[in-house]
């Protein structure tokens, strides 16, 4: 999770489900919902290939397989889902469990187009995009465009972000990674549109001094 402080409504008394946690679960979660692994490859896979578990402190971790969560309807007031859906089959059928077993309270984080161009990783199906002045998610499954004609590119950088070169993302989390809070349902729907899947020019900036003076002294020292 990348923009954890912009979980702020979550209140004392509400209860709290997390999708996905991965191995950093919120410290706020009341209970856990993970997808049932058919092997730990596939499951160290999916977390991009961190091994390490997470530690829920005794909290309840419940499995699925992919469809229908296995709570009641309302059962849970806030619902922290980040970096999952871009894994998911069907986007639509996904979010729609989210707001039924919640109260249409949330939080919801995702990798963007950019991110998904440089490293195209296998386990995320699609790309994902919210609109905030129209409330509508939207979402492109990757197999409906161009991108396996690079593959050789995207597993170049793939291999540089998982060797440690991860100063691009690290400086530039607004353009590669998007997360929100959310106070009511919204629509989802599916588009070909990739420029309404992008971040806006105003997200790309001037380089900060500091950064450029350090990127400078570490490209004349060749670290």
């Amino acid at each position: 999770m990348f923009y954890a402080k912009k979980i702020v409504s979550i209140q004392p008394q509400d209860r709290v489900l997390e999708i996905g946690p991965g191995s950093t679960p919120h410290r706020r979660a009341d209970a856990f919902l993970e997808l049932r692994f058919d092997s730990a490859q596939e499951q160290v896979a999916q977390r991009g290939g961190v091994t390490q578990a997470g530690h829920f402190a005794g909290r309840p971790v419940h499995y699925y397989d992919g469809g229908r969560f296995p709570f009641d309807d309302g059962q849970f007031d806030y619902v922290i889902c980040s970096h999952v859906i871009e894994h998911v089959n069907s986007p639509a059928d996904f979010l729609q469990e989210i707001f039924r077993v919640g109260t249409g309270r949330g939080y919801l984080e995702y990798p963007m187009i950019t991110y998904e161009y440089l490293y195209n990783f296998s386990v995320h199906l699609h790309f994902i995009k919210f609109d905030a002045e129209r409330k509508i998610l939207r979402y492109l499954p990757k197999r409906e465009t161009g991108m396996a004609s690079f593959s050789p590119v995207s597993a170049l950088f793939n291999k540089t972000l998982v060797d440690g070169w991860d100063e691009l993302c690290a400086a530039n989390h607004a353009l590669f990674f998007e997360g929100f809070e959310y106070h009511q349902p919204f629509a989802i729907e599916k588009s070909a549109d990739i420029e309404a899947l992008c971040p806006p020019p105003s997200y790309v900036g001037p380089k900060k001094k500091i950064r450029k003076l350090v990127g400078q002294i570490l490209n004349h020292t060749g670290l």
